[in-house]
């Protein structure tokens, strides 16, 4: 350590300009991290946040909620199905992806309608006003990015699709389906979107079941009801259109990142050692072990890489208390800590090679060359 920390201070410019690399490149990461998660999170927010761990699904629906159609006989066949079984519990869920507008505005706002039982566990968390009444079919609860654009309790919202009118009674937050926020109401205020007309009965339809239970209880359903399929919600999460194929770009933009920074890194610390071969050598002549030298190196990839994340982590949070509302950003502690283990790992790695030179430079010949 010793010798790492006197090398250090006594090449400071070249150390400086290597940890602003890292720096920058920690910082790349860990931004381009939380706009992934920030942009998982505007996708899909609502099944992320719901209080089940399966979805039941039509069969060939492509794990898709708005192609799946559970009807009112499926349905009652799922609730015998587990009748018997206990600890589970099961929420009819519906979804509508339309566009609203204030009422006497002619503005409109993309948002997706959820149909939920009020008095099930799928009923939100009001932050403001009320939840809507299970009976009511012209209340609606929205998520808190409806606020941000201006409307508030008591607004008159108009489904464009339908031309039926909703009373916004409370907010929520944390309610989004494929980067559209969510406004929930009971399935009487959705099922008076269908055409006009209030929907009789028998031809109520759900596009799914939120199951809270056991996998066996989950494949004692499945076995016993035709026509379903049952789903984790990581799985239901790949069927919000377009949720894979983004998440997949920027996680492989994410994996890039590190393998660059570890290219990067390893070319950095391989020039530094070559250029201290003689030194190493002269270090090797009156005594120094191996170990000594690449403990010593080991120490001060390690310190610059935990001095830089350091920089890195306070920067990005700090950038993300700039970024506008509107932009799609999260970075939680854990993701930081698992990026930051990665980060360290990289650099560990990118030493490797450095290590190997240090460890087979020849004592002799560096004196040598000095000489």
């Amino acid at each position: 350590m010793f010798l790492a920390i006197r090398e250090m201070k006594h090449a400071k410019t070249r150390y400086l300009l290597i940890s602003l690399i890292m720096v920058l490149i920690a910082f790349l990461v860990l931004f381009v991290t939380g706009l992934a998660q920030g942009l998982s999170y505007a996708n899909a927010s609502s099944i992320q946040n719901m209080k089940a761990n399966y979805l039941i699904l039509q069969q060939d629906a492509d794990h898709r909620l708005n192609r799946s159609m559970i009807t009112e006989d499926t349905w009652k066949q799922i609730q015998q199905a587990s009748s018997d079984q206990q600890g589970v519990e099961l929420n009819p869920l519906s979804v509508k992806m339309t566009s609203i507008a204030k009422v006497d505005e002619t503005k409109k706002i993309d948002a997706t309608f959820f149909g939920i039982d009020p008095e099930g566990a799928l009923a939100p968390v009001i932050t403001e006003g009320r939840l809507m009444a299970a009976e009511a079919d012209n209340e609606a609860v929205a998520d808190k990015t409806f606020a941000d654009k201006g409307l508030k309790l008591g607004d008159m919202i108009e489904d464009q699709a339908s031309g039926q009118q909703y009373e916004l009674v409370g907010f929520t937050e944390g309610q989004s389906y494929s980067h559209t926020p969510v406004i929930l109401m009971s399935f009487k205020g959705l099922e008076a979107t269908e055409a006009g007309r209030p929907a009789t009965v028998e031809s109520t339809a759900y596009n799914a079941v939120a199951m809270s239970g056991s996998k066996t209880i989950a494949d004692q359903i499945t076995s016993k009801v035709q026509g379903i399929e049952i789903v984790n919600k990581d799985t239901a999460l790949k069927g919000i259109p377009g949720y894979q194929e983004e998440q997949g770009s920027l996680l492989m933009m994410i994996a890039f990142l590190f393998i660059i920074a570890a290219f990067v890194l390893a070319v950095f610390f391989y020039v530094i050692t070559i250029q201290k071969m003689n030194q190493f050598g002269v270090l090797k002549a009156i005594g120094a072990k191996n170990s000594y030298l690449a403990r010593s190196l080991v120490l001060q990839v390690l310190t610059l890489s935990l001095v830089c994340l350091a920089i890195s982590i306070l920067l990005t949070y700090g950038v993300a208390r700039v970024l506008p509302d509107s932009m799609p950003f999260q970075l939680n502690t854990s993701v930081v800590a698992g990026c930051a283990v990665l980060f360290i790992v990289v650099s560990l790695l990118g030493s490797l090679l450095s290590l190997y030179r240090v460890v087979k430079v020849d004592a002799i010949e560096a004196i040598g060359r000095a000489m």
